[in-house]
């Protein structure tokens, strides 16, 4: 038997929610529900003027006394938006940039999280919204440069984001011959987390290396988390070997 954390990814929408109120606080709000050891951030404004001009991935850190880590997928002037990574854990930064894109630019990073006796690899990413390019990005993730390069033999993988893919997308497809759909091994059933009002499809996924279980897996659906943002977050408890 190996320790338990909890891993969670949610798309947050720039702090906008469903009523259209920009919120970072609320946002920190429904990860503060979820009880997450480890959160995977996408669509997250960094001094944005639509979004007031603050870092968001850092305030919504701070309400949650966490540490975050931020790249910037898009970059205009001083203006950016990308993905984060958010824990109280120990840290250490891999890796962040970006992946070979069509339309919006995205990106993905890598945060090395110390846990017992292990390294966790924790890779956080959005992909995009044409599917010849999630293959392509998919095809960059688990190249050498990214899933593929070399990793200390104490190295568990968790792969976690808006992947825009549903789960016969040929994205996904290629994601499942290198790791394990958490949803899937959790058991259960399969919960959607897009629209978060009306969730009808399933496109924010956690994946899992060797030497991880999926012991639960839940999309948090709550009156608050459906006002928050347009989509819903995806939690997995996992037990690490």
């Amino acid at each position: 038997m190996g320790r338990r954390l909890r891993i969670m990814t949610y798309n947050a929408h720039s702090c906008f929610g469903t009523d259209r109120k920009l919120d970072p606080g609320r946002i920190a709000a429904v990860i503060a529900e979820c009880e997450a050891d480890i959160v995977a951030l996408q669509e997250v404004d960094v001094a944005r003027a639509r979004s007031g001009g603050i870092d968001q991935a850092q305030a919504i850190a701070n309400h949650l006394s966490m540490a975050s880590h931020f790249h910037p997928a898009l970059h205009l002037e001083e203006e950016r938006y990308g993905d984060a990574l958010l824990t109280a854990l120990p840290t250490r930064l891999v890796k962040a940039g970006g992946l070979p894109s069509r339309g919006e630019p995205r990106g993905a990073l890598w945060v090395e999280v110390p846990f017992d006796d292990v390294k966790l690899q924790v890779f956080v990413t959005h992909l995009g919204l044409f599917g010849a390019e999630r293959v392509r990005q998919t095809e960059a993730l688990i190249g050498p440069g990214w899933l593929g390069a070399p990793m200390p033999d104490d190295a568990r993988v968790v792969l976690a984001g808006d992947l825009n893919a549903v789960s016969r997308s040929p994205s996904y497809r290629l994601l499942v011959r290198r790791l394990k759909d958490a949803q899937v091994e959790a058991g259960g059933r399969l919960a959607a987390t897009f629209p978060s009002r009306l969730p009808l499809l399933r496109i924010d996924h956690i994946f899992i290396g060797e030497g991880i279980a999926a012991r639960r897996a839940f999309v948090h659906d709550t009156p608050l988390a459906r006002r928050a943002s347009d989509h819903l977050p995806l939690c997995v408890d996992l037990e690490i070997a």
